[in-house]
């Protein structure tokens, strides 16, 4: 399992977004793109999804870009991987079909330990907030200890 640079980029941008700007004041996006070394085509359909999901909304106009449209500790960095249709699961199963991790019929043998992973890396990517994120709160082993 691993994220890819879809998820990767969108948590970035938006952490570089709260900490720029916040719900207070649009940034352009081409100063993320700069800040993070991210295409700017690519972070503009990355903040379209991000818009679709209610996330950020845009402003239009001289000194427009893009802010948040919520407070930081009411974003989760779940919610933004969620966003850019990035699914985090540790198993290669179709979970709305009945085969297997190897492609026949049932579930592999370890696929309750997949699944089970896979399910405590989502519960701790929707435990950290963008503030978090911006204070390094998850880095304290009290954070995941708490949970």
């Amino acid at each position: 399992m691993r994220l890819t640079s879809k998820g990767r980029y969108a948590v970035m941008a938006m952490a570089d977004l709260a900490l720029h700007g916040g719900v207070e004041r649009a940034v352009p996006l081409q100063d993320i793109a700069r800040r993070q070394e991210i295409s700017l085509s690519y972070l503009e359909q990355l903040f379209a999804r991000m818009r679709r999901a209610g996330l950020v909304s845009g402003v239009r106009g001289p000194g427009g870009g893009y802010r948040l449209a919520r407070e930081t500790d009411s974003i989760t960095v779940a919610e933004v991987i969620a966003a850019v249709n990035e699914p985090i699961k540790a198993t290669r199963c179709d979970e709305e079909s009945m085969k297997s991790c190897l492609g026949k019929s049932g579930r592999c043998i370890a696929h309750g330990l997949w699944q089970e992973m896979g399910d405590r890396i989502q519960g701790f990517l929707a435990s950290v907030s963008l503030a978090d994120v911006l204070n390094r709160r998850f880095d304290d082993a009290t954070h995941v200890a708490a949970e």
